[in-house]
């Protein structure tokens, strides 16, 4: 099995560089914008907020792996398969950083995976970040004819293969193409992914965790001493980032108190909360806030550019190496 990479050798990887470094905490854009709701034609427009916040200094915009629609949980993601809109956004932007929250791996073949991740890095210059997971719906499974309790070991599998192929391994004595720009793709372990925390300390390299409770201090104090104590388990103490992720609902008063909304799935709140929450974060060792608008009750144009104007700035986007010319 293969361990994660030296958190050194990321530092010339332009997605990586402008998401991450140790302790700092910047701030990502999780797509879509806004929901889903019967209309493809209504989910336009995202592509030129997704601009202006590269250029108000966002680190990275975040899309999601959702294959199908199941009625039981409602959220379809963005709608388009992860890699279209990855390939969409690298063709859009320039700079900030692509990721992914996440791809699901155990329902992919890796050598798909390796050609799919290598082909959006090579034409993003290098901006490619893939948070993976092992898959929260169960329906999906049947559907791709896999059993949803193998799911773990499956994982552990693909990460190996998608390493390998990335690299030097040769199936069959054929090889894939492109190479990644950096040599290797960054990949971000979501949640537990049914996997252990020394594993996960030993072979990611780096950590999607769900932040728990964030409209008082206790939550964040809680996600800290997790964070700690998963970053004893890394191999020689070495920088292992870690992400993580709110809904929120930003009203226009700056002082409105952070409220969470059903059952702490949303947090509402001012801009002031807001940086409270990041602070707090940022002292518990996350690197990375992606944030998520579409359950406000604001027009996502109107949000972001408030989130630009007053939060950003306090965490903008860190300083990276350009990213290379697109290979077409």
């Amino acid at each position: 099995m293969r361990a994660a990479a030296p958190a050194s050798s990321w530092e010339s990887h332009p997605g990586y560089a402008r998401m991450f470094a140790p302790g700092e905490l910047t701030v990502g854009l999780f797509l879509p914008l806004w929901p889903y709701q019967g209309e493809m034609a209504a989910m336009r427009g995202q592509t030129e907020i997704v601009q202006r916040a590269e250029g108000a200094g966002f680190a990275a915009a975040w899309v999601r792996d959702v294959p199908l629609a199941d009625p039981g949980f409602g959220d379809v993601g963005q709608v388009y398969d992860p890699w279209t809109a990855l390939t969409w956004l690298a063709a859009h932007t320039s700079r900030i950083s692509l990721a992914s929250g996440s791809v699901i791996l155990p329902l992919r073949h890796p050598i798909d995976l390796a050609k799919q991740a290598a082909s959006v890095d090579h034409l993003s210059g290098g901006r490619l970040v893939l948070g993976v997971a092992s898959g929260d719906r169960p329906v999906e499974f049947p559907a791709y004819g896999l059993d949803h309790g193998a799911r773990g070991a499956r994982y552990r599998e693909v990460v190996d293969s998608f390493r390998g192929l990335l690299g030097e391994e040769r199936p069959g004595g054929a090889s894939l193409l492109p190479k990644p720009v950096h040599g290797r793709i960054p990949l971000l372990v979501t949640g537990s992914s049914q996997q252990s925390p020394l594993w996960i300390a030993e072979h990611a390299d780096g950590w999607l965790v769900y932040p728990g409770a964030t409209a008082t201090p206790e939550g964040p104090r809680a996600l800290g001493d997790r964070i700690g104590a998963w970053r004893d388990l890394i191999p020689g103490g070495e920088f292992r980032p870690v992400a993580t992720n709110e809904w929120i609902d930003l009203h226009e008063d700056p002082g409105h108190p952070p409220t969470p909304l059903r059952g702490g799935f949303v947090l509402r709140t001012g801009s002031r909360g807001l940086l409270e929450l990041l602070g707090r974060w940022k002292a518990a060792g996350v690197n990375h806030a992606a944030l998520g608008v579409q359950h406000g009750r604001r027009p996502a144009a109107e949000v972001v550019a408030q989130l630009a104007e007053e939060v950003v700035p306090h965490f903008p986007a860190l300083a990276s190496p350009a990213p290379l010319a697109p290979a077409w």
